[in-house]
């Protein structure tokens, strides 16, 4: 079985549709999402819609909790506090109530077997939707912060939007990037394809591309809060 999981799409739906493509040239048999639809993209609603559309599993990521109840002092550094609360106002005006209920209903992890493969899937960790784990802590701090909840073989997780993969303990750890908004200087949608065959499990890190003026216009076109710096990140990779 092939099982693309994907996250941090944050509202850009050219990106999303980028990967969708790429899952299914590679006859990928299912996709798991790991939150993070739509906030701070310029295209939240569309972005949720493709999501709703795949009728697959979905869990919770800090930036869905967000678009519903608001940014809190805080959860980000106190600068950017005004600013992302603007743009939590401004997507928040583009979702109808029932895109909103959906975004809040969303449970906050999923764990699943293939062929004996034991897979536990959360957005940041297993009980929290912001707690940063980045991919050169210590590995007694992903054991404690990612591993210790639930037994299993792979645990995938999105939210700090850096690809990467780690063996610790036996147990391999995978950071799958982001779709819409990548932070490791690759300017390409990141996703990760995990093949269960036999027991073999095989993974990948895919990096696609996708038209980025386009979306830099869209961020123009529907006078986005935070313009520039959304075309820089989205231009070069990097927050």
């Amino acid at each position: 079985m092939k099982i693309a999981f994907i996250s941090d799409i944050h509202g850009n739906r050219v990106a999303l549709e980028a990967v969708l493509q790429d899952v299914k040239k590679n006859e990928v048999d299912r996709v798991i999402v790991l939150g993070d639809i739509a906030y701070r993209g310029p295209e939240p609603g569309k972005s949720i819609d493709l999501i709703r559309n795949l009728q697959t599993d979905v869990v919770k990521g800090n930036a869905d909790e967000w678009v519903t109840r608001g940014v809190r002092q805080g959860e980000v550094p106190d600068h950017a506090l005004t600013m992302m609360q603007e743009e939590q106002a401004w997507i928040n005006k583009q979702l109808n109530d029932e895109q909103l209920t959906y975004l809040k209903e969303l449970p906050s992890e999923i764990s699943i077997e293939v062929e004996g493969v034991r897979i536990h899937a959360f957005h940041a960790t297993p009980d929290s939707l912001f707690d940063v784990v980045l991919p050169d802590v210590a590995d007694d701090t992903l054991i404690e912060k990612l591993t210790s909840k639930e037994e299993a073989d792979l645990y995938l997780y999105g939210h700090i939007h850096k690809a990467y993969q780690r063996i610790v303990g036996g147990k391999t750890i995978i950071n799958l990037g982001s779709v819409g908004l990548p932070f490791d200087g690759i300017a390409k949608a990141s996703y990760c394809l995990i093949d269960i065959t036999d027991g073999q499990v095989q993974t990948s890190h895919i990096r696609v591309p996708y038209d980025i003026e386009k979306v830099c216009k869209q961020y123009e076109e529907v006078n986005y809060p935070n313009i520039a710096m959304m075309q820089n990140i989205i231009r070069t990779g990097r927050n």
